[in-house]
Parts: C-alpha cells; sequence; structure tokens
C-alpha cells in the first residue's frame, strides 16, 4: 500500500490480554513495507507502541514482541496481592494489585526512558481520574506515562502525572484517532483489538468481567469515532480476530491470537478473501465476494462499493451470555 504523501499514524487501541492481537497487525505491515511516522496508542496499546518505538519498523521487531507476549503470565501483568485487595475492597488502597509487575515488564523490555527519546514520535493517552478528560502524553517519564494509559481503574493504582493524577486512558478513549488527525496524520491505520464476542460463558473473577465489559463498551466508541472522523483522512481499519473466544484477561493463548491476526491482517492487506463458500467460520462476519477487490494494494483494501461495509454477526458477547447483534463496520475511506 502505497504512501500517500502526508503523515502516517498507526493508532493502537487497548484490550488487556488482546493486545496480542497487535502484535500480529504489526508485522502484516512491516512486511508490506507500511511503517508509521508517528504512534498514538492507549492501554496495552500503548505497551506495544513503547516497545516498537525505539526500535526499527522491521519484522525483527515485530518478532521480538511477538516472543515477549508468548512469555507473560497473567500474574506478570496482575500479580496476587491478597493483602492489597483486601485493602482495597475496605477502601484502604485504591487499587486491587499493584502495579509493579506491569512496572518490571516495561523497565525490562522499552528501551526509552523519556517519551521524546523515542525515535518515531510516541503519545499516550491517558485520562484525569477527576474529571475523566483526556491526556495526551508527548514528553515525559515514558514508563510512567504508560503505566498511567494501563491504570485500569480499581484494578491497577493511578499514576500521578504533574498535579493529576491519571488511570486508563481507555476510559476517555480507546482508540485515540482524534489525536492522531490533531497531530497531522492524513493516513491511519487502526489497530484495534476487538472483544470476546463468542465467549460461551461470561469471564470468570472480578478482573476477567471488569476487562470484558470495558472492551465491550470501548468497541461501540471505536465504530461511532470511525464513523465521524472518515472523511477528514484516509482510515485503515485492520480487521481484528473475529468471532473471538479469548477473554481479555487471559495471557496463555497469545501465540493464538498472534498467528491468527497475522493471517488476517495479511488477507486483508493483499485483497485475498479469506474463506471459499464451503468453509466460512460459523457466525463470522465477512463481506460478499464483489466487496474484495483485486486490482492495486491501494484499492486490495477490504471496500464495498459505497464508503463502509456493514454487515450483522450472531455472537454471545454479553455478560448475560444471551444472543445479541453485534455491529461490526470496517472502513478504508478516502478523502
Amino acid at each position: 500500500m502505497g504512501r500517500r504523501g502526508g503523515p502516517v499514524a498507526f493508532v493502537l487501541s487497548g484490550g488487556g490480554s488482546l493486545g496480542a492481537v497487535q502484535v500480529g497487525m504489526l508485522r502484516a505491515l512491516y512486511e508490506r513495507g507500511i511503517v508509521p511516522d508517528l504512534l498514538v496508542a492507549t492501554s496495552a496499546g500503548a505497551i506495544n507502541a513503547a516497545f516498537i518505538a525505539s526500535r526499527p519498523p522491521n519484522v525483527a521487531t515485530a518478532d521480538e514482541l511477538a516472543e515477549i507476549w508468548r512469555a507473560i503470565r497473567r500474574s506478570d501483568v496482575f500479580p496476587a496481592h491478597p493483602l492489597a485487595g483486601f485493602l482495597g475492597f475496605l477502601g484502604h488502597r485504591n487499587s486491587l494489585v499493584p502495579n509493579s509487575g506491569l512496572r518490571s515488564l516495561l523497565e525490562r523490555h522499552v528501551k526509552i526512558r523519556r517519551l521524546e527519546e523515542a525515535a518515531v514520535p510516541l503519545h499516550v493517552i491517558a485520562a484525569e481520574i477527576l474529571s475523566g478528560r483526556e491526556r495526551r502524553l508527548s514528553s515525559g517519564d515514558a514508563i510512567a506515562a504508560v503505566l498511567a494509559s494501563a491504570a485500569i481503574p480499581a484494578v491497577l493504582p493511578p499514576v500521578r502525572w504533574g498535579d493529576e493524577e491519571l488511570i486508563d486512558g481507555g476510559i476517555s478513549n480507546n482508540t485515540p484517532i482524534s489525536h492522531a488527525l490533531e497531530l497531522g496524520a492524513e493516513e491511519i491505520y487502526i489497530l484495534s483489538t476487538g472483544h470476546a464476542c463468542q465467549l460461551n460463558v461470561p469471564p470468570r473473577g472480578a478482573l476477567g468481567m471488569a476487562l470484558h465489559a470495558l472492551t465491550l463498551l470501548i468497541q461501540q466508541r471505536l465504530l461511532r469515532d470511525i464513523e465521524f472522523f472518515k472523511g477528514r483522512a484516509r482510515l485503515v481499519v485492520l480487521p481484528p480476530p473475529c468471532p473471538l473466544d479469548v477473554s481479555p484477561a487471559d495471557f496463555s493463548r497469545a501465540t493464538h491470537l498472534i498467528e491468527r491476526a497475522l493471517t488476517e491482517s495479511r488477507r486483508f492487506l493483499t485483497g485475498s478473501a479469506p474463506w471459499s463458500h464451503n468453509d466460512r467460520p460459523q457466525g463470522r462476519c465477512l463481506p460478499t465476494e464483489e466487496d474484495w477487490l483485486t486490482s492495486s494494494l491501494q484499492e486490495q483494501v477490504l471496500t464495498p462499493a459505497a464508503e463502509a461495509r456493514r454487515c450483522t454477526l450472531s455472537a454471545r458477547p454479553s455478560l448475560t451470555g444471551r444472543r445479541s447483534e453485534v455491529r461490526v463496520d470496517l472502513w478504508e475511506s478516502e478523502r
């Protein structure tokens, strides 16, 4: 997909353990020489963005990030701390678990210490805890910025930033397309983690339930944002795996998520239909064959005759376990 002359942004959303999806997407983009001029990211996406911001934009970087995701265990990010959880429940602490595990992970793998040192400009989105107002962090302590952006309310502690305490940016803007536009991006690749749309039972535990509920809410915001901003820049939405039966609190299936996202992103970027009539998975939201274009690569992105492809899939994403209709929209929008 050739560059159009303007700045290219990668926008990486949050999504807990589903952040592994972005690793496959990044590899598919790098394989085709699609690289960012700037990175805008939230929560789990900020973790991935901080890693790639100080490294060469190539396949080796994506592979290195993949190895890290494959080695992560839930306890590395959310370490069990019964006393902290008990004190949090009683109101004596502002989180159920400390952020020491995530901090250690970032300090081992993020090469930059300040955001402004990144080879590719890195902008991290967090939210002010009192007002909920979005904060775009473009300079300052890189580890603290990512910890703030990933500070899931009540689960991980807020992070002090100047005079404010900041929490997970997903609360205010999980897929910050608006910030990419404000920073001058004219071509925006959206790396959304999607959500667990085909769980057979609700997630187990308070953490799993909280993360799942959050991803359901932010998915709806993403669809509205794409509709709102589609005329202001060229938007390319890489399709997250769907249907998906992995909880955003389950870190044991990173390999599955990475490989599936890589396969689907390659198909998306090359314009080849991923399934024949006979082997389409049940419930998968698919285009019709005429939606897949087969000319030059910039015309091979999944695009219908109109600006957007819309379809409805029957899934089980609700907290109640009842089937519901989920709207899935993918755009490649030209100005």
